[in-house]
């Protein structure tokens, strides 16, 4: 068994967004790409986003920290601390509107 404080690393990666160049930085914490189950601890600082991208799979975003905007189509949806996003089946952006933390679950679809 291991046990990781999500807490703790949203902390650390939101202070390394902050001082990165891309104003984002991430850690999976369980699973990987060979995995059909990731979950990743996520940062950005205010005004940083994922541009728009398909899911591979089935996923959720967790607010940690701050308030990020899920974006798909005409459709938007923003998230502060504690809440829960599913993530639409189809192309979609992910705006910070303040330094924030996520924790981005993503079940990949196995073919």
């Amino acid at each position: 068994m291991q046990k990781i404080s999500i807490e703790a690393l949203a902390r650390q990666q939101i202070a390394a967004a902050l001082e990165a160049e891309s104003g984002r930085a991430a850690d999976t914490v369980f699973g990987g790409h060979e995995k059909v189950l990731r979950q990743t601890v996520m940062a950005f600082k205010a005004g940083t986003q994922l541009s728009e991208h398909q899911n591979p799979g089935e996923a959720t975003v967790f607010v940690l920290r701050g308030c990020v905007r899920l974006r798909s189509g005409e459709e938007s949806w923003q998230g502060k601390t504690g809440d829960l996003l599913i993530v639409p089946d189809r192309l979609h952006s992910l705006e910070a509107e303040e330094d924030s933390a996520i924790l981005m679950t993503v079940a990949k679809l196995r073919t």
